[in-house]
C-alpha cells in the first residue's frame, strides 16, 4: 500500500496555521477540529513547520502557559519530514519511528497535498492484514 492509498480515504482538507499565529489559538484549533497537528504555511502556502500537540505541551512545560500568547514560530518544528503520495506506507512507518512522531505532510511538487497520522497507518495496515488473512482463508476454504 501506498500513502496515495490512504490519502484517498482522507479529507483533502489540511489544517494550517501561519507562523505568527498564537499558540493558544493554534491549540484551539487542534481541540476543535480533534486533531494532534497542524502544518505551518507562510503567506505563499509553502510548508515552512509543524506544531504539535507535543511541541504545545512541552512549550507549556518549559516556559509556563504564557507561551500560549506567543507566535507558533517559536514552537514549531522548522525542519519538515514530509513524504510523497508514492512512497509506501511500510517506508513511512520506518520514519515515523525512527524519528518519534505521528504526523507528516505530504507534498508533491512542493504543494501540500495532505497529512497522514500514525492512526491512519495503522488503520490502512490493519485493513491490509484482513484483506490477506481473508484472501488466506478463501485459498484454504477453495482448495477442499
Amino acid at each position: 500500500m501506498f500513502v496515495s492509498d490512504i490519502l484517498k480515504s482522507k479529507d483533502s482538507d489540511v489544517v494550517t496555521t501561519g507562523p505568527d499565529e498564537t499558540v493558544g489559538a493554534t491549540a484551539g484549533l487542534m481541540n476543535g477540529r480533534r486533531i494532534g497537528a497542524v502544518v505551518v504555511v507562510d503567506v505563499d502556502g509553502a510548508v515552512i513547520g509543524i506544531i504539535s500537540e507535543r511541541d504545545v505541551i512541552c512549550g507549556i512545560a518549559t516556559k509556563g502557559d504564557g507561551v500560549l500568547n506567543t507566535p507558533v514560530r517559536a514552537l514549531m518544528t522548522a525542519d519538515v519530514v514530509a513524504c510523497t503520495a508514492s512512497e509506501t506506507i511500510a517506508g513511512i512507518m520506518k520514519t515515523m519511528t525512527a524519528h518519534r512522531f505521528r504526523h507528516m505532510p505530504v507534498i508533491e511538487d512542493g504543494v501540500l497535498r495532505g497529512m497522514i497520522s500514525i492512526g491512519d497507518v495503522v488503520k490502512h495496515r490493519l485493513e491490509e492484514t484482513e484483506m490477506e488473512a481473508q484472501a488466506l482463508r478463501d485459498y484454504v476454504f477453495a482448495a477442499r
